[in-house]
């Protein structure tokens, strides 16, 4: 019996990523006004690595959001809002899918309940300005050609201490 759960559980898991095969392929959508926002948890959650730690999602009113957890240093993941069979999906940088569950002020949203918000915190408001901003490219000096190769390790991932 057990096992007759868990097979089913694998499949109800894996259908919903089969649809989506990487992040370019999500297309980004206008989410409803109810879901645009800064979104934040309030209090220990099991969602988060510690109780101490926080997390907040920005949802912009074109779909793009941004992923931030906060505890001994800053995470920010982007991504986008897509309509997924129905339902509203944050897909990040990563490809990961997390359906956003909106029961009356709470948001629903990758093992945590978040409350609406005026505000991102600053470390997040930091990482958004980091985000907005394209990375302009490195002068190379004069004579040195040749193309290293890109490290590709938490390269979706935006890192920002703490003050």
């Amino acid at each position: 019996m057990k096992k007759w759960i868990v097979a089913g559980v694998a499949v109800v898991t894996l259908s919903g990523c089969a649809q989506l095969t990487d992040y370019n392929s999500a297309v980004t959508t206008p989410p409803p006004s109810a879901l645009v926002g800064n979104w934040q948890t309030f209090g220990p959650q099991k969602g988060l690595v510690s109780p101490q730690a926080q997390a907040s999602l920005i949802v912009t009113a074109s779909g793009e959001t941004l992923d931030c957890r906060q505890w001994q240093r800053v995470i920010a993941k982007p991504g986008k809002v897509t309509l997924l069979d129905g339902d509203w999906v944050n897909v990040n940088n990563q490809s990961r899918v997390m359906p956003l569950v909106l029961e009356g002020s709470t948001l629903r949203y990758d093992k945590l309940q978040l409350q609406k918000v005026s505000q991102p915190t600053a470390e997040c408001s930091d990482a958004l300005a980091k985000q907005a901003t394209p990375a302009q490219p490195e002068a190379k000096p004069a004579g040195v050609s040749g193309n290293k190769p890109e490290k590709k390790h938490h390269s979706g991932m935006i890192y920002t201490q703490k003050r």
